[in-house]
């Protein structure tokens, strides 16, 4: 029996103040298959019929088949209503105010108990909830698990614009609960397979900003949602109703952005915004459904730590970015020739760039008594010769970037060989797609599969990606970041057997690290050190590494984006793989986009190989 339940039995065995109701059979019937009783309950239909809970927690039901149950924990809860007020904030009406709103609505109970429900009053004056903005996280290119980004809610109070408070609102977040340290490797698959419990916290959202906007340096985008006081009060009374109830946390479905929508859900009635996510949940397309709900009524734009930064050192030339440099390490420089030689208005940008890059490098650290002090004196400086108004350019919305599955459409030759090339990708961008929205140097790409029909109808497995992430992110002379790649997956390679029209379908992981460069505001180059290893039928080692190169350019031009890239391979038992392409992506709209591509593959196992195709991509949801 659900421990909730046992307070008020064993009351109600001694003395029943109040009566349930007598409602009829057909009646409890109707308002447990409500959509809106099935979304308090957080119901799907079950694979195999009838339903399920997304909730875990049996704490969360008060019938004992609760979680499969919908009209049975509906006349269990009603039941509870009308325990004995004594029970006080363990009474069901001050345990699940939502459901209690909603069934006092729905069958005019007016004869029910009053119980003092003081812990979740004084919790809910607190929250004070009167409007709802939508937090988007964006992605961060060094930072693997906010590459596909994030969202919250926060909550605000009235007088949130007229006295500038957002600092003071909650934030409103759902993730997943990890005990202890996990590798990388356990947690990647833990997070796939459910492995996590997920619970919502409600944390300051000062916090928030800070842990986003600082620690990780990601932009952060504030959609104000058009929901009522009364409509933000409801949801709110719903997370309490699921405090410290866990879920089953999954990264890429039953996430942070799917569980928000089931609250917005409860928030305003009769809105469907889960149905359009049975398989994944990435979090700008659950952007994307709440606007095009017309649920969003304001956007504004939070800019990171570092994009602050290297936007006041825009104006600067190299000569005075180094100089910056060097203040930030040493503030005695305030009174060297060199800084003093330079005009008032151009100390005050240089003086203002270091006191950046120094907090900038503090971030996540321990506080510096040496650091604490050249911050005081580059700020003393910054107070006598203040900088201009900082400009920060806001990049395009998220959500107006293209989708994030793809269809893909090819036709092309391979060494003479006519072809058509046949390909999903589940999610989400790499480096050639349609680029509003996402920054440049950018990939990520999870599940992508390739089907290839040759002439004489012979079809291959051509490429099965399991995860391919590059991260190439532009150093300067004040950050020098790491650029890096990953991947996994089966691809065909050139072999023994090419000549014969049969490329060796292999196994493979590689990775590399090295550095980017931006040669011009649309031009940008990068260079990286490989490592593979592979399971190949060619070799007779099981599995072959192999040392190599990845270099080329990224050129953002009129029509698209266009890269091109030399790589290279080369395994311990003597096999020389190298490969030169050329990709150019025309985009026809914001989901629709055509693709040249062209290679040319060398091999010591085959001779050289060349192919083209022309791809149509559509992204679609």
């Amino acid at each position: 029996m659900p421990q909730r339940l046992l307070p008020w039995l064993a009351l109600c065995a001694c003395a029943s103040l109040h009566a349930t109701p007598q409602i009829t059979e057909s009646r409890l019937q109707a308002l447990a298959s409500q959509p809106y009783w099935l979304a308090l309950g957080h119901y799907t239909p079950g694979k195999l019929g009838g339903w399920r809970s997304y909730v875990d927690d049996p704490k969360f039901f008060l019938a004992a088949d609760g979680g499969e149950n919908p009209e049975a924990e509906l006349k269990a809860t009603l039941k509870a209503l009308y325990a004995p007020a004594s029970l006080g904030d363990k009474q069901a009406q001050c345990v699940f105010p939502a459901r209690t709103r909603w069934l006092k609505q729905q069958l005019r109970l007016s004869d029910l108990p009053q119980p003092q429900c003081k812990e979740f009053a004084t919790w809910y004056t607190d929250i004070n909830p009167h409007s709802t903005v939508l937090v988007f996280p964006a992605a961060y290119l060094n930072s693997p698990s906010s590459m596909f980004g994030h969202t919250l809610l926060r909550i605000d109070q009235a007088d949130v614009d007229s006295n500038n408070t957002a600092l003071l609102s909650y934030a409103l977040n759902f993730g997943a609960y990890i005990e202890g340290m996990n590798n990388s490797i356990l947690y990647a698959w833990k997070g796939l397979m459910g492995g996590y419990p997920g619970l919502f916290a409600l944390v300051p959202y000062r916090e928030k900003l800070s842990e986003y906007s600082r620690l990780e340096n990601r932009d952060l985008w504030e959609y104000r949602l058009n929901l009522t006081a009364e409509e933000t009060g409801r949801m709110i009374e719903h997370v309490w109703e699921l405090k410290q109830v866990r879920f089953k946390y999954y990264f890429f479905d039953e996430n942070c952005s799917f569980r928000l929508l089931e609250l917005l859900e409860i928030a305003r009635p009769g809105t469907r915004l889960t149905e359009h996510f049975p398989l994944t949940a990435i979090p700008t397309d659950t952007v994307r459904a709440v606007k095009n709900a017309g649920m969003i009524e304001r956007i504004d734009y939070r800019p990171s730590r570092e994009k602050e930064l290297l936007a006041r050192a825009e104006p600067l030339n190299r000569a005075e970015k180094r100089l910056a440099r060097r203040l930030a390490d040493d503030d005695k420089l305030l009174d060297g020739s060199e800084f003093k030689a330079l005009p008032a208005d151009r100390q005050a940008l240089v003086q203002d760039t270091a006191f950046r890059l120094l907090r900038y490098r503090a971030t996540g650290k321990e506080r510096d008594e040496l650091d604490a002090a050249r911050s005081y004196q580059l700020l003393r400086a910054i107070n006598r010769n203040p900088p201009p108004p900082l400009p920060v350019e806001r990049p395009g919305q998220p959500e107006e970037g293209h989708q994030s599955r793809t269809w893909q459409l090819g036709a092309g030759s391979r060494d003479g060989r006519a072809f058509a090339d046949y390909g999903l990708r589940m999610a989400y961008h790499d480096l050639e797609d349609n680029l509003y929205g996402f920054p440049l140097g950018a990939q990520i790409e999870l599940g992508q599969l390739k089907l290839r029909q040759y002439e004489g109808n012979r079809w291959q497995l051509q490429r099965l990606d399991l995860v391919t992430i590059r991260s190439l992110t532009p150093r300067n002379e004040l950050l020098q970041p790491l650029s890096w790649q990953v991947s996994s997956g089966w691809e065909r390679v050139l072999g023994k057997h090419s000549d014969e029209h049969h490329d060796s379908l292999v196994a493979h992981l590689n990775g590399g690290a090295g550095g980017s460069w931006k040669v011009s505001d649309d031009l940008q180059a990068y260079a990286l050190g490989t490592a593979r290893i592979e399971n190949n039928p060619d070799f007779a080692a099981t599995i072959a590494p192999a040392l190599g190169f990845d270099g080329g350019l990224l050129w953002r031009n009129g029509l698209g984006n266009l890269s091109l890239e030399a790589k290279g391979d080369y395994f311990h038992n003597g096999e020389v793989r190298r490969n030169l392409s050329l990709g150019q992506q025309f985009e026809l709209s914001r989901n629709l986009g055509l693709r040249l591509s062209a290679d040319r593959e060398y091999s010591h196992l085959a001779g050289p190989i060349n192919e083209v195709m022309l791809e149509l991509r559509w992204y679609h949801y």
